[in-house]
């Protein structure tokens, strides 16, 4: 019985999951979470706004290591590419967490900007999202994705070429001189 050959949607399915996820925290970081107004004396009153990453630092960190998931995902197989997805996920979860922690649904003071709050704790959500799917997936399916060929494989049992004209091509690729022979 032969093993069904492994289909490469999954894999690209992951990778797209992942970098979309990466890309929405990287984005979430750099929008507004959380304004406050504060009274500065002489200047009146102020509004300080906070940037996500100001306030969850972990986003950048886990947009990078959704990044890195991408290439483990595609350089790994079977039981480690399992532990890479577990990891992911937990990742994503933690994305999720951390956009809802402390967010206030109640009125905001006059001149805040509740959207721009919102929107920037909705796009880390949605890449939290996207990071546990892609880590889902490539724990559910990676047994049926592709690995990296044998090529970057370390060699265990040295090839027969069926050709001679590959035999001395092979033979050159090696760095031995066909000519010796």
């Amino acid at each position: 019985m032969t093993q069904p050959t492994p289909s490469k949607r999954p894999l690209w399915t992951v990778a797209v999951l992942l970098l979309l996820g990466a890309a929405a925290l990287w984005g979430a970081s750099r929008l507004v979470w959380s304004a406050e107004q504060h009274d500065r004396g002489v200047r009146g009153v102020v509004l300080e706004t906070h940037t996500g990453a100001q306030v969850q630092g972990a986003l950048v960190p886990l947009a990078v290591l959704a990044v890195a998931g991408v290439a483990g995902a595609v350089a790994t197989g079977g039981w480690p590419r399992r532990v890479l997805g577990v990891l992911l996920a937990l990742a994503g979860l933690w994305a999720c967490w951390l956009a809802v922690d402390g967010l206030s649904f109640g009125g905001f003071p006059a001149g805040t900007p509740g959207w721009q709050i919102f929107t920037g704790r909705g796009l880390a959500l949605l890449g939290g999202i996207l990071v546990l799917l892609g880590g889902l997936i490539a724990t559910r399916k990676a047994g049926s994705m592709p690995r990296l060929g044998a090529r970057y494989a370390a060699p265990s049992v040295k090839k027969t070429a069926r050709d001679p004209d590959t035999e001395l091509w092979e033979a050159l690729s090696e760095g031995e001189d066909p000519t010796d022979r």
